[in-house]
């Protein structure tokens, strides 16, 4: 029987992140060339402190225009109210944040040091794989059955 799938085994280890001085265009370059939609922002000491992503680059592309931008930095224009989850949490619970909650992605922490991140993709590739045909399909089979009960009782 397979034991169940938590953050770790789906999270994404090697990430794109961002210094909380960076310039904005510098940043905004690193998500272009790495086809990302935003990237976490830690301190010299690895502390998640905020996520950037393309609103942070359009809100301050309109402060720009209408007004002066109050720095050319990331930590002006980062999300510092970042919603994070740990390394053990299963991947229904996961699944369930991003529906409730629409986030594209969610970064992975540890003693809240940055170890990793799940998007949306990472949850559906798992998802896929366990749907596969495979000498364990009904263990599969039983797995995704149990998600299901569970997702129809309440979170609590």
């Amino acid at each position: 029987m397979m034991g169940p799938i938590v953050a770790r085994d789906i999270m994404v280890g090697k990430l794109v992140v961002l210094s909380p001085h960076m310039g904005l265009r510098e940043a905004a370059k690193l998500l272009l060339k790495n086809s990302v939609s935003g990237a976490p922002v830690v301190n010299a000491e690895g502390d998640l402190i905020g996520v950037f992503s393309e609103m942070d680059v359009m809100n301050a592309l309109v402060d720009a225009v209408y007004e002066e931008l109050p720095s050319s930095e990331v930590r002006s224009y980062m999300s510092t109210d970042v919603f994070t989850v740990s390394e053990d949490l299963d991947i229904l619970s996961v699944a369930q944040i991003f529906r409730d909650k629409g986030y594209r992605r969610l970064p992975v922490v540890r003693d809240g040091k940055l170890v990793g991140q799940i998007s949306r993709r990472d949850v559906m590739a798992a998802v896929v794989r366990l749907m596969e045909p495979s000498s364990d399909y009904k263990s599969a089979v039983l797995y995704l059955s149990a998600l299901r009960e569970r997702a129809e009782a309440p979170l609590e």
